[in-house]
């Protein structure tokens, strides 16, 4: 007598994190590195000018672009969420707790959804515009290719005929003061940690209600990617940052070693 054993075959889906990996993995570099690079500007300027007002003035006219376009998306955000708006202003002002305040627009309080969105809009618009600038503007996307081709040296070649074309300054300008003032500010994400217990909370519901198969096939894969684009724009910009850390680095310490002053 024979037994019949039958074999069951689990189907396996793919884990697809690969994007919110490489967003966890950018997102820290990218914001140790701007305020590090925040902090030698800031300091170059105060051992030229010997004056804390006269700093602030200049580092504000400097990121005055990126400044506007935060702000700005904060309140076409507003406007179309049907927020009221109040006040709104560019004049830099130092808090109580030793940062800068670079700009603010005043919006009513709403429930979380609206509040987040309002909040996370500077993000938004500002990887708009970068993908925009580095990819359009810059050529950008012409050297990732070729570099994802392994085509290094003509990528190198490539990176130092970059400052011949066009206006690139300008946009090369543009692109590093609106990636370097997209993050959000304590304020803009107030709403974001109850909105994520809550999606937290509906996505625990759903799994313990069988759907967790479906959201594994049909929405994880579109936050996957979605979270893979943003990391590609987080990652220039911390390319755009890493070019300009090391020349103020290297002027920080020239100008310190001159005038016999430093700013730690």
């Amino acid at each position: 007598m024979y037994r019949h054993i039958s074999v069951g075959v689990t189907q396996s889906y793919p884990m697809p994190f690969t994007g919110f990996l490489w967003f966890i993995t950018i997102l820290l570099p990218l914001v140790i590195i701007q305020r590090l690079l925040h902090r030698e500007i800031q300091a170059v300027l105060l051992i030229i000018t010997r004056s804390s007002q006269l700093t602030v003035g200049i580092f504000s006219i400097l990121f005055l672009p990126g400044v506007f376009l935060h702000e700005l998306s904060h309140f076409v955000m507003a406007k179309i969420l049907r927020v009221r708006t109040g006040k709104a202003s560019l004049i830099p002002k130092s808090m109580s707790n030793g940062r800068l305040q670079m700009g603010y627009v005043e919006t009513a309080q709403t429930d979380i959804i609206r509040d987040s969105l309002i909040g996370i809009a500077p993000l938004v618009a500002g990887s708009s515009f970068i993908a925009y600038a580095g990819l359009n503007r810059l050529g950008l996307s012409t050297l990732v290719e070729v570099l994802t081709n392994g085509q290094v040296e003509l990528f190198w070649k490539g990176l130092t005929l970059l400052p011949q074309m066009d206006d690139f300054f300008l946009w090369f300008y543009l692109a590093f003061t609106i990636s370097s003032t997209m993050m959000p500010s304590e304020s803009d994400s107030h709403a974001w940690l109850p909105l994520g217990l809550w999606t937290a909370g509906l996505l625990t519901l759903g799994i313990f209600a069988g759907a967790g198969t479906w959201m594994l096939e049909n929405i994880a894969p579109l936050l996957n990617n979605f979270l893979g684009l943003v990391a590609t724009l987080f990652g220039l910009s911390v390319a755009l940052h890493v070019v300009l850390l090391l020349p103020t680095m290297l002027l920080h310490r020239i100008v310190s070693r001159v005038t016999g002053v430093d700013v730690k």
